[in-house]
């Protein structure tokens, strides 16, 4: 494991702020993790969890537990894993209004959080949150697109299984106070039963990215959970997204809104920064998708979950980690994993 060491006006200024000829740099930890949506809800508070946290220097009963456990059990060590891994920005995927809620308690009034319910637009079904901790970073603007052929109004693609968002963030890093980098950053979970819908939704946000690169002169970042591998026959939306396919049409409303000139960032694509870090600086585990199976059965295990960077390449991938939802009494935090990068922006 790595060792870590713990509107219009104002976004158009705000988004210019940063180094000048890239002599200045600042650093982040950033993470995406599904949380696997609360299936088996209770009334079970986040106070009563943290008062029942057994003693620390009483070993458990190891793997006692098996299968999927209650929100309530898992969001505790949710927290547990991103707040000992110090990461200031993440993105989760499955959050019902609940879990968003909950954790806010978590990490406290050091962080914020924006995001809306992909099924109204407010609070109904799951969000694709983007948490930041307000010492490190400050928030410019946010808004929600729908991953459909309707992306600006609560819709769902033909024959997908549910309704798909993507969160837009437009933030400032302010690590060096003296020098503050803005950047764009996006976060997604893609259809898991269509991959026609997959592949659309990784158009609109290549077309988003695209435009984002453009108009800020700024690094782009997009995280997600895509349903779709980098290899294989699901993995259009990957290859999509990453350059090597074309992208699919889109509506053409939200085309023109973020439509580029012609002849500008031609080649634009995403870079899977997996791919990007030099390799002893990638570790932990490979699969981002395990389910809730039982340690050993490896039958479902999947890499789906991306931390993806903007080819102006205006930013370095220093290390890139996939961790473990797995604690020795046998509860997963989810049935994935969170992906943890350490991203430079220049």
């Amino acid at each position: 494991m790595l060792s870590f060491a713990p509107l219009l006006g104002l976004l158009s200024i705000a988004l210019t702020i940063g180094p000048q000829g890239g002599t200045m740099a600042q650093s982040l930890r950033i993470s995406t993790y599904n949380l696997r949506y609360d299936s088996m809800p209770n009334n079970i508070t986040v106070a009563e969890t943290l008062s029942s946290l057994p003693d620390p220097l009483t070993p458990p009963t190891y793997y006692g537990d098996t299968g999927e456990q209650p929100w309530s059990t898992r969001r505790v060590k949710v927290y547990q894993h991103l707040d000992q891994q110090g990461v200031v920005l993440a993105g989760f995927q499955e959050a019902l209004v609940r879990q968003v809620d909950d954790l806010a308690t978590l990490f406290g009034d050091g962080w914020n959080w924006v995001g809306v319910g992909r099924d109204d637009g407010v609070a109904a079904g799951e969000f694709s949150p983007v948490f930041y901790k307000k010492s490190a970073i400050d928030l410019v603007s946010n808004d929600s697109f729908w991953l459909s052929n309707t992306p600006f109004e609560p819709s769902k693609f033909p024959g997908a299984g549910s309704f798909r968002i993507c969160t837009a963030t437009h933030l400032i890093l302010k690590t060096d106070p003296a020098h503050p980098i803005s950047f764009t950053y996006l976060n997604t979970h893609l259809d898991d039963q269509s991959d026609a819908e997959r592949r659309l939704a990784a158009s609109l946000i290549l077309t988003r990215a695209r435009y984002e690169a453009y108009k800020t002169g700024r690094p782009v970042i997009v995280t997600g959970d895509f349903n779709s591998e980098a290899t294989g026959t699901d993995s259009g939306a990957y290859q999509i997204i990453t350059g090597q396919i074309a992208p699919v049409a889109i509506n053409a409303t939200f085309a023109a809104k973020f439509a580029v000139p012609n002849g500008t960032l031609d080649d634009f694509k995403m870079l899977d920064l997996k791919a990007e870090v030099a390799r002893e600086y990638v570790s932990g585990e490979y699969a981002t998708y395990t389910g809730f199976n039982a340690p050993g059965d490896a039958s479902v295990y999947t890499r789906i979950d991306f931390v993806l960077g903007d080819s102006t390449k205006r930013w370095s991938i220093d290390k890139y980690h996939v961790g473990s939802s797995l604690t020795d009494d046998g509860v997963l935090a989810s049935d994935h994993r969170p992906v943890i990068a350490d991203i430079t922006l220049h």
